[in-house]
């Protein structure tokens, strides 16, 4: 049950895996994206690459490449999906075309050792990259949502992904884009997952599912049980 609005996304890290996997899933569902990148040219080649998967789907929206403030002045919706490595100094870049925008953030701060991976800890945990986000653009409206969303699901050949996408954020305004948006990947909204702290929990938790993956050869997501849908 994809979303009746439809948006226009600027993805920011619109050529990683994680951006151009969440950018296809909008596109195919209805929404228009704008997949962001410091050089315009490598955008505009994945939107290419987005564009050919699109073709011949009913109803679906389209992808262009730009430079990441051009995208994000071309759309009303803006996703983060950028390493966590350079996250602060890029959204300080951005942070005045970033306002008055809603920011969903799916920002993982993970690390990796010869035991696997692991969540970083931000501001001596009580912080997370989300929060960080609004804290440097703060005439954005900054959600977290897509953390724990596998990359090659994302761009495999299945219609939606069997599994949910929890949102959190302190504007329910800008949760509500992001459970919109989750629709394009789930077929189902998004949850409500509460506030922007709890952003804290959700990308390490990824980790956790990264040892599953590997454990179990699978590209694992999650399911919150006990809710009558539609959520």
């Amino acid at each position: 049950m994809s979303s009746t609005h439809r948006y226009t996304v600027a993805v920011i890290g619109g050529t990683g895996p994680q951006g151009k996997g969440l950018g296809y899933r909008f596109a195919r569902h209805g929404h228009d994206i704008v997949l962001g990148s410091r050089a315009a040219e490598k955008a505009q080649t994945v939107a290419a690459e987005v564009n050919e998967r699109l073709t011949d789907l009913p109803g679906a929206g389209t992808a262009r490449g730009a430079a990441n403030a051009d995208a994000i002045a071309a759309a009303d919706v803006v996703l983060l999906a950028v390493p966590y490595d350079g996250h602060d100094d890029l959204v300080t870049s951005l942070a005045e075309a970033l306002a008055g925008k809603t920011v969903i953030s799916c920002v993982n701060p993970l690390a990796f050792d010869k035991r696997g991976a692991h969540g970083q800890v931000i501001d001596a945990g009580e912080g997370s990259a989300a929060e960080s986000a609004a804290r440097i653009a703060p005439e954005a409206t900054v959600v977290g949502a897509f953390h724990n969303v596998a990359a090659p699901a994302l761009w495999g050949a299945e219609d939606f992904l069997d599994e949910d996408v929890i949102v959190v954020g302190d504007s329910v305004e800008g949760k509500q884009v992001a459970i919109d948006l989750a629709a394009s990947v789930t077929d189902r909204p998004g949850i409500d997952g509460g506030k922007l702290r709890l952003a804290r929990v959700l990308e390490p938790f990824t980790a956790v599912l990264i040892s599953i993956n590997r454990k179990y050869k699978t590209h694992s997501g999650i399911r919150v049980t006990g809710l009558d849908a539609p959520h």
